[in-house]
């Protein structure tokens, strides 16, 4: 059984399917249905078509592409290693946990810390732009102090004259 590729957007093409376009200069182009086909006639661009397989290579969206496959897949193989450096990798392993737990609670710590001040400010300035929706506009003015009763003093005349005279 022999698979191709579509030519647009590098899809397989199973034996029956597909449309196959052949050139005036006798290149062979597969397309895996007509929807490939048709954008090949608009001369599009399969690099710029996002659901293509070569937009997604061209712009690093493909997994299968990923370097770090490439990596493990070199490396799969078994090694021996010294059952000290395994020891002390465990216990290195387990600090490391310890750390990052504590790193953790410490940056949270610090971001809630920050946010409580942010908020009471927040409410704090509502509180003052609003007020006058709390209170009743009589209760906003200044109360007046109590009243002082009224005393009257008789000051003598006669008296401040003789007070300038000495």
């Amino acid at each position: 059984m022999r698979l191709e590729k579509c030519w647009f957007c590098s899809s397989t093409i199973y034996p029956g399917h597909g449309i196959q376009f052949v050139r005036n200069d006798a290149k062979i182009f597969r397309f895996c249905r007509s929807k490939c086909h048709k954008n090949f006639k608009m001369k599009r661009n399969p690099r710029k078509v996002k659901w293509t397989k070569a937009y997604r290579r061209l712009h690093g969206k493909d997994v299968t592409q990923d370097s770090t496959f490439k990596f493990e897949r070199k490396h799969n193989r078994p090694e021996r290693y010294d059952r000290n450096v395994t020891e002390n990798t465990l216990k290195a392993i387990k600090k490391i946990d310890k750390v990052r737990v504590a790193r953790e609670a410490r940056h949270h710590a610090m971001r809630m810390k920050g946010t409580k001040a942010i908020e009471q400010r927040e409410a704090v300035k509502e509180l003052e732009q609003s007020i006058h929706m709390i209170k009743a506009p009589k209760a906003l003015q200044p109360k007046p102090s109590l009243p002082l009763p009224k005393i009257k003093v008789k000051v003598s005349q006669p008296q401040a004259k003789d007070n300038m005279q000495k």
